[in-house]
């Protein structure tokens, strides 16, 4: 059963607005518009053919990151529903929060942040906030999407402030600065990136999480990367498994590591659910700008299930991310992100026509040009590209 709607939740009715003004909609909540908006854009249709962890011809079962968003706006829809939150605005951030991602995954991200090294990185929550105030090109009057400010905030702040209140960076943004385009795009239209995000966008990032750890295992479960057993080293995850087998002794295993991926999402999204709710009670905000202004976000994994994630993190970490056929994988597709970038560079003429740039624009601007183009490509894109410009392309099997 929902929740009735929290005194802190955001109210579409008293949404700051977008940049450009525009009629109301007759039928839709201005969150509701947000969500349909990105339902829609270019840029969350190709998330269908780029990575999650498997490049997209290993298998028609593994995510994609459009399967990920899908999966990550069902479970904080659920967390909305339990914790009295617009379930529209949270949608809208779960779809649009990988908006910004590159082919071939956090290799690509990765290629394309030292390719742009010295011209300010490259950050994917802040190449999505490029894709909705600039690069979707399907309004007449506006770049982007137009979203509400709530949107935009969500986009950028759903992992926490990046700043202090007198506009330093904090934390994993103090080494290198806030990233550019944010900062940029702040100059002109505040987000307040000293505070933190609506509990909606809270509850978007968290529902990244649980979706991460559920279906990273299902994956690696698929391709043969561990056995179901050897998640035994989870404390917690050893109680489900101990479980499954109690109730269902002769199970295939298959259907073991699927029941097992389906305890742990309600595992966790109970662990959410609960904390929030304390945490809330010990603060007692009566107002979004409250839940803003707190000290700590307000979504959260209780201290138990924070220790089962960071264990499931830790496991996919040694038994996934790092295996050897996924880095031999990822290692080549972060060079064919570079060779791509490089070449572009040395020889802009070879960007298809619609991406031609300007002579006189300055070294950022075509470098983050050049950019915007890799960062749009799906894995199959990158690789035909390569292998138009390139005489030898890996396969990336």
């Amino acid at each position: 059963m929902a929740a009735p709607r929290a005194p802190y939740a955001c109210d579409p009715d008293r949404s700051r607005g977008r940049l450009h003004a525009e009629p109301p909609s007759r039928t839709r909540s201005p969150f509701r518009r947000d969500c349909d908006r990105v339902i829609h854009c270019t840029a969350f249709r190709r998330l269908k053919h780029k990575t999650q962890v498997f490049v997209f011809h290993e298998g028609d079962h593994f995510r994609t990151r459009l399967t990920h968003s899908l999966e990550v706006a069902q479970i904080a829809r659920a967390l909305a529903r339990q914790l009295g939150c617009d379930e529209d605005l949270t949608e809208t951030l779960a779809l649009a929060h990988d908006l910004g991602h590159p082919p071939f995954g956090h290799a690509g991200e990765r290629a394309l942040d030292a390719c742009l090294e010295a011209f300010g990185g490259f950050d994917h929550n802040a190449q999505a906030l490029r894709v909705v105030t600039q690069l979707e090109h399907r309004y007449p009057e506006f770049d982007g999407l137009n979203l509400t400010w709530e949107a935009l905030e969500g986009i950028v702040k759903h992992n926490g402030p990046l700043t202090d209140r007198e506009g330093q960076p904090r934390e994993r943004h103090r080494a290198r600065g806030v990233p550019l385009d944010i900062a940029s795009y702040v100059a002109s239209h505040d987000l307040e990136l000293w505070s933190h995000a609506s509990l909606e966008a809270q509850i978007a990032a968290v529902a990244d999480d649980i979706a991460y750890n559920a279906h990273d295992i299902d994956d690696g479960l698929r391709a043969g990367l561990f056995a179901v057993d050897d998640l035994n080293v989870i404390p917690a995850v050893r109680a489900m498994i101990g479980t499954i087998a109690g109730r269902y002794p002769r199970l295939d295993h298959a259907r073991r590591g699927a029941e097992l991926v389906r305890e742990l999402i309600s595992y966790l999204i109970e662990a959410v659910v609960s904390e929030t709710r304390r945490r809330v009670a010990a603060r007692a905000p009566q107002t979004v700008d409250d839940v803003r202004q707190g000290d700590a976000p307000l979504a959260a994994f209780s201290v138990e299930a924070a220790g089962t994630d960071a264990g499931i993190k830790a496991f996919l970490y040694q038994h996934m991310y790092r295996h050897v056929r996924v880095m031999r994988i990822m290692g080549d597709a972060e060079d064919i992100v570079c060779e791509l970038f490089a070449r572009y560079q040395e020889r802009p003429e070879d960007l298809p026509a619609e991406w031609s740039m300007r002579s006189e624009g300055s070294d950022t601007e075509r470098a983050r040009h050049i950019a915007d183009f890799i960062a749009g490509m799906t894995d199959r894109y990158a690789l035909v590209e390569h292998a138009r410009l390139f005489d030898s392309t890996p396969d990336l099997r």
